[in-house]
């Protein structure tokens, strides 16, 4: 595929003066404690007398991890939480395209050196109003939101690497056609893909690189997703694709860049890490630089070139602005602005003209809130409204009734019992011998919330909420296994690759055991504590076991759960849902929110 990705240049003209940014600055984060070079006077150029002066402050305003929220998310998933000067935590609404471009807009706003770019999971696993329509919405979205360049990220790949050349280049879907009178365009915007190899060509899947230029101002940009992009992706997403070490691809490329003459270089990395505080405005610094931030990208930031003057990442969901030290020992900015569209990083990037670089003492960056107590933008609303439409006669249909918020927040959720449970119920009405069903809690993505989203009442389900909750079409699928795979699966939410960052299954009724967080690796799992319905699991039994095609496949580091056996494959996950609440509830006798107390955690 991908000669034409590869070659792929934005239609529209290049904007070269940007609109402002008077957002309040919430957060701060500081390479030094060095002043700027020179006194900025208000266009961002430090110079004497006539003339453009050495030093030029170049916005770079990035955010990450959209996946196709085009309205404000519900629930947890539409908010934030704000350190308070007294130490205390609240929350904030925040989220919605509308919002996000009025905010971005207002942020350029009198700012001619600008440049705004993302760290991957634009789309993939979004709701209905997005998701519907192969997210094409999205894309529509982001080209007006002049969005100038994004890598790509695992989710990306969801219909892998054909659907992502479409979202890239333009044309209609090859099986739905076209959704309006308009063929749909493609993405204004390139998306970077240096790590992402098709192997039959060992060439880049999409462009490895982009270079922002503006007034003798050149700033590179490099994308990579992360190398275990295949364990969290069906296969079938990346049948023939390669993805690459992220460092030594970044290190590549910036020598390629610098050999052009570009030496500010900016990567892109959807790759994230872990905040010490899940309040955005951590100060990820105290008490010393990188001590705020582990996981994968605190590992990526130490020991990629010094070439690299930033880091835009992605992928966790977490909001931080840290500096941690490159290679040579020099602080460097690693960002990342949570998910959703709830926030956005202004970062200011000294160019020093002489040398054709980055001041990086003078680097200054910020996350801030989308409030949604700003007006909305009108072309986004216009936007909202023609898909809303398309979308209402199926996304409006009722498919259940519930008590109250069900949410997806905690080692075990109340969200993740109920499906769960959905799929042990469609399991037997497959196969009666169905004995139990795990779901990951990656493919729950948003909560149910009492409260009505438009006008069906509250209480009422809605399929479009129910797509929101499971929107990757994955079957439920029924395999065979033993007492032993059984226990091993368990362990595995907590060893081999799920060891640093557990995973832990959600289960359906009947199936319990203890978590001891205090033990490490697989004996975070107490094996004589598992039992199903009363009884300990027998290691020579064998258990058939419901659980979405994903995880089927051994996805999400389950390689165990890969290895059952007489398979049966099922419909999709979220017409077990439907089905499910459809028939356990009604608007008389609506669902309550399950307990939650089949996991015994120890901590």
């Amino acid at each position: 595929m991908p000669a034409t990705a590869q070659s792929h240049q934005p239609r529209r003209r290049r904007r070269t003066t940007r609109l402002l940014a008077a957002a309040t600055v919430v957060t701060a984060g500081a390479l030094a404690a060095a002043a700027l070079p020179a006194s900025a006077n208000a266009d961002g150029n430090h110079r004497g007398h006539g003339g453009p002066g050495r030093y030029q402050d170049v916005q770079l305003l990035s955010f990450n991890d959209l996946h196709g929220n085009l309205e404000p998310p519900a629930g947890s998933a539409g908010r934030v939480t704000e350190l308070q000067p007294d130490g205390t935590t609240k929350t904030v609404d925040a989220g919605g395209i509308e919002y996000l471009a009025t905010h971005l807009r207002e942020a350029r706003e009198g700012n001619r050196y600008s440049i705004t770019a993302a760290g991957g999971d634009m789309v993939g696993a979004s709701p209905l109003l997005s998701g519907l329509f192969h997210d094409e919405p999205t894309i529509e979205a982001l080209n007006k939101l002049d969005l100038d360049v994004t890598s790509v990220g695992n989710h990306e790949f969801d219909e892998g690497a054909k659907e992502l050349a479409r979202l890239q280049n333009g044309g209609c879907h090859p099986t739905e056609g076209c959704y309006t009178d308009e063929e749909f365009e493609g993405a204004d915007f390139p998306y970077l893909a240096a790590n992402v190899l098709d192997e039959k060509t060992a060439k880049p899947l999409l462009k490895p690189y982009w270079v922002w230029k503006h007034k003798g101002v050149k700033v590179g940009f490099i994308g990579v997703t992360l190398e275990g992009t295949p364990d969290i992706v069906s296969a079938e997403g990346v049948k023939g694709l390669a993805f690459k070490d992220e460092v030594e691809t970044i290190d590549k490329y910036a020598k390629v860049l610098q050999r052009q003459g570009v030496k500010s270089i900016v990567a892109l990395v959807h790759e994230g890490g872990f905040p010490a505080s899940s309040s955005y405005n951590y100060d990820c610094d105290s008490p010393g630089a990188g001590d705020g931030i582990s996981g994968p990208i605190a590992d990526i930031a130490k020991n990629v070139t010094p070439q690299v003057d930033a880091l835009v990442t992605g992928h966790t969901h977490a909001a931080y602005v840290c500096t941690i030290p490159d290679p040579a020992g020099k602080p460097r900015m690693v960002t990342s602005a949570s998910s959703f569209g709830r926030l956005y990083t202004d970062t200011t990037l000294t160019y020093d003209r002489a040398t054709g670089d980055i001041a990086r003492t003078a680097v200054k960056s910020a996350n801030h809130v989308v409030t949604r107590d700003v007006p909305k933008a009108p072309d986004m609303t216009r936007l909202i409204d023609r898909w809303s439409t398309l979308a209402a006669p199926i996304g409006n249909r009722p498919i259940g009734y519930i008590s109250g918020d069900i949410d997806r927040d905690g080692t075990e959720s109340p969200l993740g019992d109920l499906i769960a449970d959905a799929q042990l119920a469609y399991g037997r009405s497959q196969d009666p011998e169905t004995d139990l069903a795990l779901m990951n809690p990656g493919g729950i993505r948003a909560p149910l919330t009492y409260a009505a989203s438009g006008t069906e009442g509250d209480g009422v389900v809605t399929y479009a909420e129910g797509f929101t909750v499971q929107p990757f079409a994955n079957t439920v699928n029924l395999k065979d296994y033993t007492g032993a795979q059984l226990i091993q699966v368990l362990k595995e939410q907590v060893s081999g690759p799920n060891e640093a960052a557990p995973k832990i299954l959600q289960i359906s009724s009947g199936l319990t055991y203890t978590l001891d967080l205090t033990k490490s690796g697989a004996d975070r799992v107490v094996a004589d504590s598992i039992r199903l319905n009363g009884s300990p699991i027998d290691p020579a039994a064998t258990y058939r076991v419901a659980s979405n095609s994903f995880l089927a496949g051994g996805g999400d580091g389950f390689p165990t759960l890969g290895a059952g056996t007489d398979e049966l494959v099922g419909a999709d996950d979220l017409t077990a849902l439907e089905q499910y609440l459809t028939a356990n509830s009604s608007a008389a006798d609506p669902i309550a929110p399950p307990a939650a107390d089949r996991i015994t955690v120890v901590r």
